[in-house]
């Protein structure tokens, strides 16, 4: 149990996570998919930062033996081991880190004392599964980069493949909860001697049971908590004591605990999501060095007059000095317990008070995009999503509020990555926004749908239900907000087909809010990259 110590910067501390502007034209910069811009807010806005990184630990491979070796609720790892076990590792797929993490990723480090030891104690009966569930399969090269080449050339395709929701053969129906709800699992999983789980936790919504029931799930089984009804009666994505989904995730959990000996091993990673030369997005424009100013004006300059087709190859390169800031292993729940306790370190920012208007720029990535375009459902599940339940307790903009959203918007999709969300966005939208139609009308067709179903199984298409679940998922948002706007996006068409509003600019855009709130309307801009938590009071 190893966990790095809370560090802040006390110039930072000093001036708080939140303020409010004070003078006239003061200029903030604000993510805007592949670009950056410099934006005007008014005086009296409430600005609200994200925490400073917390410290990686000293000797990450050090912290993970001792984790191992010191585990909550069970036996050391070593202990378990005995020759001829029949053994399976797990691990998150692609969806995270966001953006992925500079060499070696923490699924390498983990994996890699875990083989040393399994070796020791004689064991070869070894199979890796990405736990991908109804996400795109991982290629060779992006498993490469997660696992490092040692691991990928003695184990990949045999012994290291991507988990298959749709194979007959390769799935086990495990029962039912207390409230009927359906657990299916990966066989292999199933039929190990032991089943160990190697997670990321990035941010509070991941691991726990949401690791193994989803991770190596079905359809069958997440359409139970991946729904319209659970995600509304779900109090934020990110706060699992208030949300549906992560209650019907623990109950399955406790089935698949029955038939299954997991030893979990979670990670936690510090904040530091950009390399050295894009550092000024960690800062306050007030807090900018020379340097940081030279850099910024450079990044600016270049994604300013370059095409978002170039801009977002660029983006795709670059990878994060994420460094390991807690580990913790061993029985599900105890070992989760620990692991939100390092994430609410890192992401949680104390907020008094809702705002009228929400305003936030959207990153040029999110879980679901990785290598590939963000699409317009893409780009509004990660608003109205991922941004939106990015708080606990309250939400950061009151209900009837106005969200203003700096995204250009495209409308483009990858047809590899993203089959059905094209049809989706082509078939369904045109015809409802309203995702409790949508469901009962569609939903099901384009699960079942065998062209959609090929590319899910034998190539590297997610699951034809998946625009589904990424509409279902801002459907909360949706319906929270009097008005969702987009500034100066790319296709108004796009933002208009799925219920939205665009503004040719910011100004315009608070103009609009205005006519539905009125002038005194309190404005809260939230910044992003890097990620925060708002714990509104």
């Amino acid at each position: 149990m190893h966990d790095a110590a809370q560090q802040r910067d006390p110039e930072r501390d000093r001036n708080g996570l939140v303020w409010y502007v004070e003078k006239p034209n003061q200029k903030f910069l604000f993510a805007c998919g592949e670009r950056y811009v410099w934006e005007t807010l008014p005086p009296g806005t409430r600005i609200v930062e994200a925490p400073p990184s917390v410290p990686g630990l000293a000797d990450p491979d050090a912290a993970i033996e001792a984790a191992l070796e010191h585990p909550l609720g069970c036996d050391p790892l070593s202990a378990q081991l005995r020759p001829g076990m029949k053994v399976t590792i797990a691990f998150d797929d692609l969806s995270l880190p966001l953006p992925p993490m500079q060499r070696p990723d923490v699924r390498q480090r983990v994996i890699e004392i875990v083989l040393r030891k399994l070796a020791a104690a004689g064991i070869d009966d070894i199979h890796l599964i990405v736990a991908t569930s109804l996400h795109r399969r991982m290629t060779k090269a992006e498993l490469q980069h997660a696992l490092g080449r040692r691991i990928v050339r003695a184990f990949y395709p045999h012994r290291l493949y991507n988990h298959d929701a749709e194979n007959p053969d390769g799935i086990v129906a495990l029962g039912k909860t207390e409230q009927g709800e359906v657990v299916e699992l990966n066989r292999r999983a199933v039929e190990s001697d032991l089943l160990i789980y190697v997670n990321i936790n990035l941010v509070s919504m991941d691991g726990g049971n949401k690791s193994v029931p989803v991770g190596l799930g079905t359809y069958a089984s997440l359409r139970f908590h991946h729904n319209v009804h659970s995600l509304m009666q779900s109090r934020s994505f990110m706060d699992p004591r208030h949300s549906y989904l992560h209650h019907s995730c623990d109950r399955m959990g406790r089935v698949v605990a029955e038939h299954v000996k997991i030893f979990t091993i979670e990670t936690t990673l510090n904040g530091d999501m950009f390399p050295w030369f894009m550092t000024f997005l960690n800062k306050t424009e007030k807090h900018y060095t020379a340097f940081d100013r030279l850099s910024l004006h450079a990044t600016r300059g270049f994604l300013d007059h370059s095409p978002l087709a170039v801009n977002r190859r660029l983006f795709q390169a670059i990878k994060s000095p994420y460094q390991l800031s807690g580990v913790h292993a061993g029985e599900t729940n105890a070992v989760h317990a620990k692991t939100m306790e390092q994430v609410f370190k890192q992401h949680l920012v104390r907020v008094e008070g809702q705002a009228d208007i929400v305003v936030m720029g959207l990153a040029h990535i999110c879980p679901y995009n990785v290598n590939s375009i963000m699409n317009p459902i893409l780009v509004m599940c990660l608003g109205l999503g991922y941004m939106f339940n990015f708080y606990r307790g309250r939400p950061l903009g009151r209900k009837g509020g106005v969200m203003i959203f700096l995204h250009p918007v495209e409308y483009k999709f990858n047809a590899v990555h993203h089959p059905s969300y094209i049809d989706f966005f082509e078939e369904v939208l045109t015809e409802t926004q309203d995702s409790s139609v949508i469901e009962a009308k569609y939903e099901e067709s384009y699960a079942r749908n065998p062209r959609y179903l090929e590319a899910y199984r034998f190539g590297h298409a997610y699951h034809g239900v998946h625009p589904f679940y990424m509409w279902y998922w801002g459907t909360q948002g949706q319906r929270h907000f009097a008005r969702v706007i987009f500034v100066n996006p790319t296709s108004p068409q796009a933002v208009r087909r799925m219920g939205f509003e665009a503004a040719p600019s910011l100004p315009a855009a608070l103009e609009m809010a205005r006519d539905t709130l009125g002038a005194n309307a309190s404005i809260t801009y939230q910044r992003v990259p890097p990620i925060s938590m708002c714990e509104v009071v």
